[in-house]
């Protein structure tokens, strides 16, 4: 949303409820600007903060979202490798995007070289990360891992950084029945096409992405064009004038049902995402979580909003909220660096609960019972062959291997 353009593709909050209340870090980014990262977004973040909110006796209200972002503003987390952050078009001379373009096993090779342990950490595939990670070991001189351990090794640090930079705050957790969930979802999708979602495509293509896309350089990584809901129609918008009707009407059909597809998807990051990083993760740094269920819009009064008020309310005035903290279950033995490689499936599986997970998906349970019928037949026949060309699938904790 710090992007101009895409209102309705991101989902900006609408003219009229921003003079309700004040809002900040909303379309002031130019959209070819490639190279605007997190630390640049808590680098004007945190002195809105400090010295707009908090100097005024207001108090701020982070929503996400993004969870990455929000955890730069809650936590000592970030490393900032560049010398002014920019909002201006540049090209995208940054370190970590050349470096993104070289080969996984290599850049894998060369982190393995300055800094083993968060090589270890990293899924070799990993590549926006794994060039992160070598970017800061050029810029500082110092191994990306040794700066995360002195950041968690600060008074008040723990498992998710350095220590909170706001201590009395609070998080509060809107969740939904996955059923529920994903029809909202994809009643929002038809909102937004009903809305003008394709004149939106339209004109942003036309503004900023058709020259780019004429001379083979689009950039679906970086940037606003990364945004969930763009890439998926870029057939549709390429093609539009250049095909028939027909065409062109399967071509939309197409990228509303992939965006449909990939926000639920994304909504499901989110949620593991809190749950993993916020619940399930031990020691005082972790601000309080309370959860609002939001399933039944029709009880949004007494369900979700009394509540929140309630909690807040609380909060400011430095009494013990009503509601109980949400806290999850965490195995102490569980490694989530342990590094396993499945034969069948071709894939490295880095961390105890995404192996369990692999051998419970479709897909490795697809590749096992081929398995076990190419060595019933062969043994039928007298011989023991293989899995044949076994096809895979993208899921979550794992990548084929090379």
């Amino acid at each position: 949303q710090v992007y101009k353009g895409l209102d309705i593709i991101t989902n900006k909050v609408s003219l009229q409820e921003q003079r309700l209340c004040r809002h900040h870090m909303i379309s002031f980014v130019d959209p070819l600007v490639s190279n605007y990262t997190v630390v640049d977004f808590r680098d004007k973040a945190v002195p809105l903060i400090s010295f707009h909110i908090f100097a005024r006796d207001k108090i701020p209200i982070v929503v996400g979202g993004t969870n990455y972002y929000i955890e730069s503003l809650l936590w000592k987390v970030l490393i900032n490798t560049k010398e002014k952050p920019s909002t201006a078009p540049r090209p995208a001379s940054d370190r970590k995007v050349e470096l993104e373009q070289l080969d996984s096993a290599e850049l894998h090779r060369r982190l393995s070289q300055v800094d083993p342990e968060m090589a270890a950490r990293l899924h070799p595939h990993d590549r926006r990360k794994v060039a992160r990670s070598l970017q800061v070991f050029e810029e500082t001189g110092i191994p990306h891992s040794e700066i995360l351990h002195q950041q968690q090794e600060e008074e008040g640090g723990g498992p998710l950084g350095g220590p909170l930079k706001y201590p009395h705050s609070c998080i509060l957790w809107l969740h939904a029945d996955q059923a529920a969930l994903d029809a909202r979802l994809e009643q929002r999708v038809d909102d937004m096409v009903a809305a003008g979602l394709l004149e939106e495509l339209r004109d942003f293509h036309c503004r900023y992405n058709r020259e780019k896309v004429a001379e083979n350089r689009q950039d679906y990584q970086h940037g606003i064009f990364q945004s969930i809901g763009f890439k998926e129609f870029h057939e549709y918008l390429v093609s539009e004038g250049n095909c028939s009707p027909e065409t062109s009407a399967l071509l939309l059909e197409k990228g509303i049902q992939a965006l449909k597809q990939v926000t639920k998807r994304y909504a499901r990051r989110q949620n593991k995402w809190v749950r993993n990083r916020f619940l399930k993760r031990p020691g005082p740094n972790v601000p309080p979580v309370y959860g609002l269920e939001v399933s039944d819009l029709q009880r949004w009064e007494e369900a979700v909003l009394k509540p929140a008020l309630e909690i807040v309310e609380s909060f400011i005035q430095g009494r013990e909220p009503p509601a109980e903290p949400l806290r999850m279950e965490h195995d102490e033995e569980e490694n989530k660096r342990s590094h396993r490689v499945c034969e069948l499936c071709a894939r490295l599986i880095i961390g105890d609960r995404e192996w369990a997970a692999h051998t419970r998906s479709k897909s490795h349970l697809h590749h096992l019972k081929k398995r076990r019928k190419l060595e019933a037949s062969g043994r039928a026949g007298g011989t023991v062959g293989d899995s044949g060309d076994a096809e895979t699938s993208d899921e979550g904790g794992s990548l084929p291997l090379p």
